[in-house]
């Protein structure tokens, strides 16, 4: 018995960190098996981050670069989508490390979100910290005119607001 508990023990350590490589997720949920030994047996995830004035700031910032044209909904769609990535174990669990996730956002990369920030934007990440999500949940989103990348393509879609593609 304690040959296969150690075993256990190994393979999910091992599974462990092929998430952290494959996923760059280092936040597991542990069961203890023994006084000596846990195994990882679950991924943990973000919570909703509270509507303070910084979170505010940076999700109205990053829906103005993203959502910049769109409609209103599609603007608290876009932000939606950012919260519900904190919320799943695959992204980051802060609003910050979703944001400047490396190559997540085109809009940190070409300087959008260095533009000024749309009034529309701080109501719509308002409206998306109270919990609005018309993008049904969705944890991508792209504009189809826009982008040749075949994973985004890929993805099942939710719904489709504006220009954007909201995905599962």
């Amino acid at each position: 018995m304690k040959k296969t508990i150690s075993a256990i023990v190994t393979y999910m350590a091992i599974l462990a960190l092929c998430v952290t490589i494959i996923f760059g997720i280092s936040r597991t949920v542990t069961t203890k098996v023994s006084d000596n030994e846990a195994v990882p047996t679950a991924l943990a995830a973000g919570s909703m981050p509270s509507s303070t004035e910084s979170n505010i700031y940076l999700l109205a910032r990053i829906i103005s670069a993203e959502a910049r044209g769109e409609t209103y909904t599609g603007q608290v769609a876009v932000g939606s989508v950012i919260l519900n990535r904190i919320k799943h174990p695959s992204f980051p669990d802060t609003l910050s490390g979703v944001i400047y996730q490396g190559g997540a956002f085109t809009a940190i990369v070409d300087g959008q979100f260095n533009e000024p920030i749309s009034d529309s934007a701080y109501n719509a990440a308002r409206d998306a910290l109270n919990g609005w999500d018309p993008s049904g949940g969705a944890i991508y989103y792209y504009n189809p005119a826009k982008t040749s990348n075949a994973f985004m393509h890929s993805r099942p879609i939710i719904t489709t607001i504006g220009s954007h593609r909201f995905c599962s």
